[in-house]
């Protein structure tokens, strides 16, 4: 929640320039390796905002509990005296409900990029693909900073994160491939990576 109130999320969703590029910091030129340094921790907010509003529906639900609880710990006790017919569905449910809820929330470490995002991407997804595959892109091939510089390894790494992080920035579900947030042919789409560590996320859960 920190990272989410302190307005950190603001803050680097605003490196993204007039230029569609993702910059470093405030004042400086973009560069087309932090289209994955921003854009991974922006992907990384997208799935957490999706967990933080389960988190707060199952706290509201967890008081709602106690006094649904409360009241059916009342009502047994009004018919102690031998009756059999007392409805306990409704308490049986809170407790299904609550269960359920505990099950959704135990794997978000390992398993939360599986989980379902209700969230969309929270930067121009279509943009930086444009400035990384435009400006970033050698004919020849490989990736470079920016229009000028030199190709090299660490750019094209880091570049082509980035625009496999775009194109799956609309994919709720992460087993289903993105459809048309895929700019140019769809030929182009890559592998989804994991957005903390940078690699495919096949090879992350091997």
């Amino acid at each position: 929640m920190k990272i989410i109130k302190s307005g950190s999320t603001d803050w680097v969703t605003f490196r993204q320039g007039v230029e569609c590029g993702f910059q470093g910091r405030t004042n400086k030129l973009v560069d087309g390796c932090y289209s994955f340094w921003q854009g991974g921790v922006l992907a990384l907010v997208q799935r957490i905002l999706s967990i933080v509003d389960k988190q707060v529906k199952s706290s509201i639900h967890e008081h709602g509990k106690e006094t649904v609880e409360s009241t059916c710990s009342t009502s047994s006790s009004h018919f102690s005296g031998g009756e059999s017919d007392v409805d306990e569905h409704p308490c049986e449910a809170v407790e299904t409900y609550s269960k359920n809820m505990e099950g959704q929330l135990s794997d978000i470490g390992f398993h939360f990029l599986k989980r379902e995002s209700g969230w969309g991407p929270l930067f121009h997804s279509i943009a930086l693909q444009q400035y990384i595959l435009l400006c970033c892109q050698v004919l020849d091939g490989g990736f470079r900073d920016k229009p000028g510089k030199h190709r090299d390894h660490y750019h094209s790494c880091y570049c082509l994160s980035g625009l496999a992080l775009c194109q799956y920035s609309w994919t709720k579900d992460a087993n289903i491939p993105p459809t048309t947030t895929v700019l140019g042919p769809y030929s182009n789409l890559l592998e989804p990576i994991h957005p903390l560590y940078g690699v495919v996320l096949d090879k992350y859960y091997e």
